[in-house]
C-alpha cells in the first residue's frame, strides 16, 4: 500500500517524530512523507510513534487508493489538529473564539465541584489525633480502633453542631470560629458515655459533606452481630432485614467504618487527643473554606436533598477519592502544593523508607486543588479518550445467508443512534447459538455510536475462556491491534496458556488467515492522556490504561462490577470512568449464578446512571431477568437524566431486539410497555423455534433401584450409564470412512464432581463388551491448571464438527483408531458442569444427571451443535432424578447446582417424570426458559422453580395490603423482602455497601485453599504442597501436605478390559512438554499451571492425573 503521512508536531515532538518516521519513508516536504510499505510495517511505525507520542505529537498516516482518493488510516496524538478526514486547517488560533469546551450538558457540575473541594479540606483533619501522628512515626502497631475518616467526620460533627446548613456555612465563610468550636462539642466514641449517631442530626448539606469524609477509603459496612466464638471483623456476614433498610443510613456509627479490638480507655485517649492542634487554624486553609463556603451559600436553595443525588454524590466521591490517590503518592516537592513551613504535623510516609512525605496542611491543600481540577474535568473526559471511526469490518453487509439478520440489526440501530443518544439505549440480542451473535453485538454498539466521533463500548462475559475466545475472534475477524481492542482477564496462568496455544495454532497453520486490509480499514482517535487532568491521574496505574484507554474493551465482568462492588480503596475509579465514557455489552448474561444476579443488577443501575447505553445478549433470557435488569437500567437512566442532557426530559427508554429472524425497537416509558413488548417479541421467537427442524431429542431414562449406600449406588449408576451409552451409540455414531469402523462421541454430565470420580472409577473397572473400546476422559473444575488445558484444548480439536469427515483426520483420533481391532468406539466426556458452557464443542448424544432447566437446555446446545440435520431417535437422555435423591431423599436434590432450597424452595417431588411435561423434554430447546406460563407453580415445575425464584429476585413485589385492625391501629405497609431491585428501591441505601456485604458478586461458600503438584529435582515424580501466603506480599510458600493430605491411587491395577484413558493422562509429560516450549524451568511450570484450587475444610485429597482431585475418605 501506498501511504502519505503528515506531521502536525511541535517542539520536541517534532524532532522525535521525524527521527521515527525517517527511518520508514522519504521526505516530500518538512512535515511530509511518503513511502509504499505493507500493513505489518505500517502496524511497527505506529507503534514506535505511539512509544514516543507525548503531548504535542500528532501525526496522520492517509493511504492513498487511487488517482483521486485516498482514505484516513489512522492519527497518533492529539487528534484535534486535524479535521475527521484528516485534513489540516488552514487558519489556527490560540484564542478560544467557540469557546465549545465551556459547554456541557451537566446541570450539577458546580455541585459536584464544590462538594468534592469542601470534602477535600475536611477528609483527612482526623489526621492530626495523636494516635495517626504516633504510627506514622511507628510508635503504635497494630490495628487502628478508630480510622481518621470517622474523627474527621466526628470535627466536622462538632463544627456544625446544631446549626443548619445555611448557619454553619456563614460561619465558616466569614471565618467566624477558633479551633476550639472544631473540639469543644466533640464526641468521643469509646470514651464519652453515650455517643449519638452522626447522620441522624446533621443537616442535609453537612450530611452529604460528612459521608465524602466518611467514604473516601471505604463504604460504611453493617458491623456483624455479637458471636462469641469468632472475632468480629469488618465486613463480615450479616444478617439483614427488609425492615432494617430505611431507617439504615442515620443508624451509621464508628463500628461502621472500623471495629475497635479493645475498649481500653487509656488505648482509645490518643485518638481523641490533638496536641498538635488542627490544620483549620492555618491561613491558607481558612482562605480556602472561605471561598468554597461563599460559594456553596449560592447552590444552598437550589438542591435541599443532596444525598437523594446519586449522580452527585458518587462522581464527588470518585473525584475526591481520584485526587487523594494521585495525591498521597507525589513524593517531589515540585509537583506538590506549599504550606506552612516546618508545620508539625504529617499526613502520608514514604512508601519504600517509611520517612514523612507530605506535612497535613499542604497534604489537604494539595487534595483539594487536584479535587476541584478532577471534578470541573469530569465532562470532558469522555471527549479525550480514544475512539474507533468508519470501521469497514463493522459496517460491511454479510455475504453469507445465515448472517444476513446483522446487517438488518445494524440498520436498525443505525436509525435509532440519536434516539438512543438522548433517551438511553437498552437492547436484547436473542439470536441462536451459532448465527454469529459475537459479532452482531460489536456492530449494533458500533451503528449506534456517532459516525464522526467514533465508537466506543466494553463487552463483559463471565467466564475467562469464553472472554479469551471472543477478544481473539473479534480481534482476527476485523483486524484490530492491541490498543484498540483491549482484552482483560484475572488470572494470568490461564491468560499465558490460552496465549501459548494460540500462537501453536498459527506455527502450524491451523488458526483462520489473516483478512485482507481492505476489507477492515478504519481510523482510531487517540485520546490524549497527558494534557488532560483526570485521565493524567490515571496515568502512573499499571494496566489502568489499557482498561479505559481500548475503544473497545472485551473484558470478564469483574472488572467492571467494582464500579459498585468495591467497598474500599479506589478500585471503583477505572471502572465507574469506563462506564462513564462507554457503552455496555453483557454476554450471556443468564449463565451467572442467581447469587450474582444482584451485583449485575447494581452494575446495569450504575451503567444507567452513567449515561452507558446497554445490550444484553443470550439465546436463553428468561422474561423476570430482562424485566429485572430493564427496572434497574430505568432507575439509573432518571437519576442520569436529572442532572444530564436535555432538561425536563421524561423517561422514555430506546429499547430494542434482535434474533436471527426478526427485530424491533419500542420506546418503554414504563415496565408495564416494556414486558408486553418483550413478551410479544418472546411468542414471536417461541413460535419460530417450535417450527423449526428438531436438532435435539430427548428423553427420560427410568432408574431402577439401585440400593440405599453412596458405595452400592454409584458403581450401579456406572452400570447403567455404560448400558446406555452403548445404546446411543448404536443410533448415533459415524462411520470411519478409512477403517469402516462406528465412532460416536457422547457427553455424560454429572452435577458435582466427587461421585463423577467414584462414576469414573467404576467405569474403568467394568471396561467395555466384546467387540466395543471405550476411550474415557475425565473433565472437570478439579485438574491441575495445566492438565485442564491440555484436556480442553485435545476436546476443542476434535470436537469442532462443521465439517463431520474432519474428526477421523484429527492425528490422536486416527491413531486411536488404527491401534485397535474393535469395531465400535465410544469417546466419552464424563463431565462436571463445566462442560455446558464456554466450550464449542459439537457431541453425537448426552446422557444427563439433571440440575436445572437451564443446564439441561445449556447442554443440549452441546448436542449436533455444528450440524444441522434433523433428529429421528431422540439424543439426549435425562436421568430420572440426580444422586443427591437417591443418596439422600429427604434433602433438596436440584441444588448446588440448582434453584432449589431447603426451605422456602423445595420441590414436592425429584422425578422429572413429574417435574417437566413432555413438551419441556422432548424437544430440548430455548422455550421453556424464554417465556413463563401465566400460573407459576414453582414446588411442582422444574421450570416454574426458575421462574419464581428469578421474578422473587429481579422485580419489585408489591406491598401486603395492611387489614383493617392494621390501618387503625397506625401501622405500616411492610417493605418488600430483599432483593436485587433493593439497591435502587430503596433510598439512601447506595451510599452503604450493607448490600454488597450480603450479596457479594461471585461469593466464597468455602473456605478455599490452593494446593500444587511440584516436581522433584530429577522431574521423575511430584509431591503435593499448599500454597500459604508469605510475610511480604506477593510471597508465596509451599508446604508440603503429601502425608498429611493426600491419597494415590494406581488406575492401571483397577482397569477393566478394552477402556483406556482419552485426553491427558500424565502429569509430568504435560508440564515437562509446557515447560520446554515456554522455555522455564519445571519447577516454575508447576508453580505457576500445577496448581488447584480446592476446599479448605477437606481432610483428605485422592489425586490421578487422569482423575484429577476428589475428596477422599
Amino acid at each position: 500500500m501506498n501511504v502519505l503521512l503528515i506531521s502536525q508536531c511541535n517542539k520536541n515532538a517534532l524532532k522525535e517524530t521525524r527521527r521515527v518516521l525517517d527511518q520508514f519513508a522519504e521526505r516530500r516536504g518538512d512535515r511530509t512523507w511518503q513511502t509504499p510499505i505493507t500493513q505489518a510495517g505500517l502496524d511497527t511505525l505506529r507503534k514506535l510513534l505511539r512509544k514516543k507520542a507525548r503531548k504535542n505529537t500528532a501525526v496522520a498516516c492517509h493511504w492513498i487508493r487511487g488517482h483521486d482518493h485516498s482514505e484516513l488510516m489512522w492519527v497518533v496524538g492529539d487528534a484535534s489538529r486535524f479535521n475527521i478526514n484528516g485534513a489540516v486547517p488552514t487558519n489556527t488560533t490560540a484564542r478560544d473564539i467557540l469557546r465549545r469546551s465551556d459547554e456541557n450538558d451537566w446541570h450539577n457540575g458546580e455541585d459536584i465541584l464544590l462538594l468534592t473541594a469542601l470534602a477535600a479540606l475536611l477528609h483527612d483533619l482526623g489526621k492530626a489525633c495523636d494516635a495517626f501522628q504516633q504510627r506514622l512515626k511507628g510508635k503504635l502497631e497494630g490495628r487502628n480502633l478508630y480510622r481518621h475518616e470517622w474523627i474527621s467526620l466526628r470535627l466536622f460533627q462538632a463544627f456544625v453542631g446544631n446549626n443548619d446548613d445555611a448557619t454553619w456555612l456563614a460561619r465558616l465563610a466569614e471565618g467566624d470560629y477558633q479551633e476550639q468550636a472544631w473540639l469543644e462539642g466533640l464526641e468521643r466514641d469509646g470514651l464519652d458515655e453515650a455517643t449519638s449517631a452522626v447522620f441522624s442530626h446533621l443537616p442535609p448539606l453537612a450530611a452529604a459533606l460528612g459521608w465524602l469524609v466518611l467514604s473516601h477509603h471505604r463504604l460504611p459496612l453493617k458491623p456483624p452481630s455479637y458471636d462469641n466464638d469468632t472475632p468480629r471483623r469488618w465486613g463480615g456476614r450479616i444478617n439483614l432485614q427488609a425492615e432494617q433498610l430505611p431507617a439504615l443510613f442515620e443508624s451509621i456509627s464508628a463500628e461502621w467504618n472500623e471495629i475497635p479490638e479493645t475498649q481500653d480507655p487509656k488505648r482509645i485517649a490518643p485518638y481523641w487527643q490533638f496536641s498538635g492542634g488542627l490544620p483549620v487554624s492555618t491561613t491558607r486553609w481558612r482562605e480556602r473554606a472561605t471561598k468554597l463556603a461563599t460559594r456553596l451559600q449560592a447552590r444552598l436553595d437550589k438542591d435541599g436533598h443532596w444525598l437523594e443525588s446519586h449522580y452527585v454524590m458518587h462522581l464527588a466521591r470518585l473525584s475526591l477519592m481520584l485526587a487523594d490517590h494521585h495525591y498521597s503518592s507525589l513524593e517531589d516537592p515540585l509537583h506538590r502544593v506549599r504550606g506552612e513551613s516546618n508545620y508539625p504535623l504529617i499526613a502520608n510516609t514514604v512508601r519504600k523508607t517509611g520517612k514523612p512525605n507530605q506535612p497535613l496542611d499542604e497534604h489537604i491543600l494539595g487534595d483539594e486543588k487536584h479535587a476541584a481540577a478532577v471534578a470541573r474535568a469530569l465532562p470532558s473526559v469522555d471527549s479525550h479518550l480514544p475512539r474507533l471511526a468508519r470501521h469497514k469490518g463493522f459496517r460491511k453487509r454479510s455475504s453469507h445467508p445465515r448472517f444476513r439478520w446483522q446487517d438488518k440489526a445494524f440498520d436498525l440501530a443505525q436509525s435509532l443512534r440519536e434516539r438512543s443518544q438522548r433517551q438511553g439505549f437498552f437492547g436484547i440480542n436473542m439470536a441462536s447459538t451459532g448465527c454469529g451473535k459475537t459479532l452482531a453485538n460489536g456492530r449494533i454498539m458500533y451503528a449506534l455510536a456517532d459516525p464522526q466521533q467514533g465508537a466506543r463500548f466494553s463487552i463483559a462475559l463471565g467466564l475467562r475462556t469464553l472472554t479469551l475466545q471472543t477478544g481473539q475472534a473479534l480481534r482476527e475477524r476485523l483486524n484490530l491491534g492491541e490498543d484498540e481492542l483491549a482484552v482483560r482477564v484475572g488470572g494470568s496462568a490461564n491468560k499465558a496458556l490460552f496465549a501459548h496455544y494460540e500462537q501453536e495454532a498459527e506455527a502450524s497453520g491451523s488458526a483462520s488467515k489473516q483478512a485482507l486490509i481492505e476489507e477492515d480499514a478504519h481510523v482510531v482517535f487517540d485520546g490524549n492522556f497527558d494534557s488532560h487532568p483526570v485521565l493524567r491521574r490515571l496515568n502512573d496505574e499499571p494496566g489502568t490504561r489499557a482498561l479505559i484507554a481500548a475503544p473497545i474493551l472485551v473484558c470478564t465482568v469483574d472488572h467492571l462490577v467494582p464500579a459498585t462492588e468495591s467497598t474500599r480503596g479506589g478500585r471503583q475509579i477505572v471502572p465507574m470512568l469506563r462506564l462513564m465514557s462507554s457503552d455496555l455489552v453483557l454476554d450471556e448474561i443468564d449463565d451467572f449464578d442467581i447469587n450474582d444476579l444482584p451485583a449485575l443488577t447494581r452494575l446495569v443501575n450504575w451503567a444507567g446512571l452513567l449515561g452507558s447505553r446497554v445490550l444484553l445478549s443470550s439465546a436463553t433470557l428468561p422474561p423476570a431477568l430482562v424485566e429485572g435488569l430493564y427496572e434497574a437500567y430505568r432507575s439509573g437512566r432518571e437519576a442520569f437524566q436529572r442532572h444530564r442532557g436535555e432538561p425536563g426530559l421524561a423517561v422514555d427508554i430506546c429499547c430494542a431486539w434482535f434474533d436471527e429472524h426478526d427485530r424491533q425497537h419500542e420506546n418503554c416509558a414504563s415496565s408495564e410497555t416494556f414486558k408486553a413488548t418483550h413478551q410479544a417479541f418472546a411468542k414471536r421467537r417461541l413460535e419460530r423455534l417450535a417450527s423449526s427442524p428438531v436438532r435435539r431429542s430427548g428423553d427420560i431414562l427410568a432408574l431402577p433401584a439401585l440400593g440405599k449406600r453412596p458405595e452400592e449406588i454409584r458403581p450401579a449408576v456406572a452400570t447403567l450409564l455404560r448400558e446406555h451409552a452403548l445404546a446411543m451409540h448404536q443410533q448415533h455414531h459415524s462411520v470411519d470412512p478409512h477403517t469402516s469402523k462406528r465412532v460416536s462421541f457422547g457427553l455424560i454430565r454429572m452435577a458435582n464432581i466427587d461421585p463423577l470420580v467414584d462414576v469414573a472409577r467404576a467405569l474403568f473397572q467394568q471396561g467395555a463388551p466384546e467387540g466395543v473400546r471405550i476411550h474415557l476422559c475425565v473433565y472437570h473444575s478439579r485438574h491441575p491448571l495445566v492438565m485442564r488445558s491440555e484436556i480442553e484444548r485435545r476436546l476443542d480439536k476434535t470436537l469442532q464438527r462443521a465439517e463431520p469427515e474432519r474428526v477421523f483426520q484429527q492425528p490422536d483420533i486416527r491413531r486411536l483408531l488404527d491401534s485397535s481391532e474393535e469395531n465400535d468406539h465410544l469417546f466419552i466426556v464424563l463431565g462436571s458442569p463445566v462442560t455446558e458452557v464456554g466450550r464449542d464443542h459439537d457431541y453425537d448424544w448426552a446422557i444427563v444427571e439433571p440440575s436445572s432447566m437451564r443446564s439441561i437446555i445449556q447442554l443440549a446446545g452441546r448436542v449436533r451443535r455444528h450440524r444441522e440435520q434433523a433428529c429421528e431417535v431422540a439424543n439426549i437422555l435425562l436421568l430420572e432424578t440426580n444422586l443427591k435423591h437417591l443418596e439422600r431423599a429427604d434433602e433438596p436434590a436440584f441444588h448446588k447446582p440448582g434453584f432449589e432450597t431447603k426451605m422456602a424452595w423445595k420441590l414436592n417431588s425429584h422425578s422429572l417424570t413429574t417435574l417437566l411435561t413432555k413438551d419441556e423434554y422432548q424437544v430440548i430447546d430455548a422455550r421453556p426458559r424464554v417465556l413463563a406460563r401465566e400460573v407459576l407453580h414453582a414446588k411442582e415445575s422444574l421450570v416454574d422453580l426458575e421462574h419464581e425464584r428469578l421474578h422473587q429476585l429481579m422485580i419489585e413485589q408489591p406491598a401486603e395490603p395492611l387489614t383493617k385492625k392494621e390501618i387503625r391501629l397506625g401501622k405500616q405497609p411492610k417493605p418488600p423482602p430483599l432483593g436485587a431491585y433493593s439497591w435502587y428501591a430503596v433510598p439512601q441505601v447506595h451510599l452503604t455497601g450493607v448490600l454488597i456485604q450480603r450479596d457479594p458478586f461471585r461469593k466464597q461458600l468455602e473456605p478455599e485453599i490452593t494446593l500444587a503438584l511440584l516436581p522433584d529435582e530429577g522431574g521423575e515424580t511430584w509431591t503435593l504442597h499448599r500454597v500459604d501466603d508469605g510475610a511480604r506480599r506477593g510471597e508465596k510458600l509451599y508446604v508440603l501436605v503429601e502425608e498429611s493430605l493426600l491419597v494415590r491411587i494406581d488406575l492401571t491395577k483397577e482397569q477393566g478390559e478394552r477402556i483406556q484413558p482419552w485426553g491427558a493422562n500424565d502429569y509430568l509429560t504435560a508440564l515437562a512438554d509446557l515447560a520446554e516450549d515456554l522455555d522455564i524451568s519445571l519447577d516454575r511450570a508447576a508453580r505457576t499451571f500445577g496448581t488447584v484450587t480446592a476446599s479448605a475444610r477437606n481432610q483428605r485429597w485422592g489425586y490421578h492425573p487422569v482423575l484429577g482431585f476428589w475428596r477422599s475418605k
